[in-house]
């Protein structure tokens, strides 16, 4: 039976073994996975003995996804603009790197969530790792404009500048969080970490067009701080980013097997869980 697993330190907390083990039940797929801890300066040692002991691919998650680019021998496109992997597949001697990350996101907002980004215009917060892999993929979807925001500017301006040639017919632009005061969003995707420590970004008010779409990366039970203050700010539809959980191992599931799950079941069933 082949073997895959997820990657990280923590991962005991990591809903990826619930998902995928449903994914190969609906696909008929023979295979098992399962939880790898790598200690944190040992992230190489660990997917070697993985891979020496019959496994076929890894899910990365933090804080690996450096690591996993620079120990990949061959990446895709859209991991090598993330600069990070969150996706390895081993055939033979070659490590494949992917990111599903940013499609997964794109995914749950078009498909899930009913929100066509075509002609939008999209904010997106933060200028880490994860605004990073969702670039690319969030500029293939046709926005009319796509603004990078950051506490620190000069970090949004970088990203801005990285990918200023995949922009296209998109507005790209960036800056620091006071640079939104008068705008107006109809998209706005926290891809900060502030969720985690029960914080939120310092935005101006008056973000929120009409219909806006306030849309968390971070998943919790309930809403997160940030949809929260979304909310009282004048966003009309909120989500978090459990359906990107999903979408993003459904396109590692299509790396690994080149088949394709049917997602919406497995988000309702995580959804009844929590």
């Amino acid at each position: 039976m082949d073997r895959y697993a997820v990657i990280g330190n923590p991962v005991a907390h990591s809903k990826s073994p619930l998902i995928h083990a449903a994914f190969a039940a609906q696909t008929g797929q023979a295979m098992q996975y399962e939880t790898v801890l790598a200690p944190l300066d040992g992230f190489v040692a660990a997917v070697e003995a993985f891979r020496s002991t019959g496994g076929r691919g890894l899910n990365v998650t933090v804080p690996f996804k450096l690591e996993a680019h620079a120990l990949a021998t061959r990446r895709s496109p859209r991991a090598e603009a993330a600069g990070a992997v969150n996706t390895l597949a081993f055939d033979g001697d070659t490590l494949f790197g992917d990111n599903t990350d940013g499609a997964g996101l794109v995914r749950d907002l078009e498909h899930n969530l009913d929100c066509p980004l075509a002609g939008r215009r999209v904010l997106l917060l933060g200028a880490g790792g994860a605004s990073r892999g969702a670039v690319v993929p969030l500029l293939g979807a046709g926005p009319r404009s796509l603004f990078i925001a950051n506490r620190s500017a000069d970090k949004a301006d970088a990203l801005v500048e990285h990918f200023r040639a995949c922009a296209g017919a998109c507005l790209l632009e960036g800056g620091g969080f006071p640079a939104l005061a008068g705008r107006a969003f109809d998209v706005i995707i926290n891809a900060t970490s502030a969720s985690l420590g029960n914080a939120v970004p310092d935005l101006p008010a008056g973000l929120y067009a009409d219909g806006a779409l306030a849309y968390d990366m971070m998943y919790g039970q309930g809403d997160t701080p940030f949809m929260r203050v979304a909310r009282e700010r004048g966003a009309s539809r909120l989500a978090d980013g459990l359906g990107m959980l999903v979408e993003q191992a459904a396109e590692s599931f299509f790396v690994w097997r080149g088949i394709r799950p049917d997602t919406g079941p497995v988000l309702q069933s995580l959804r009844q869980r929590s």
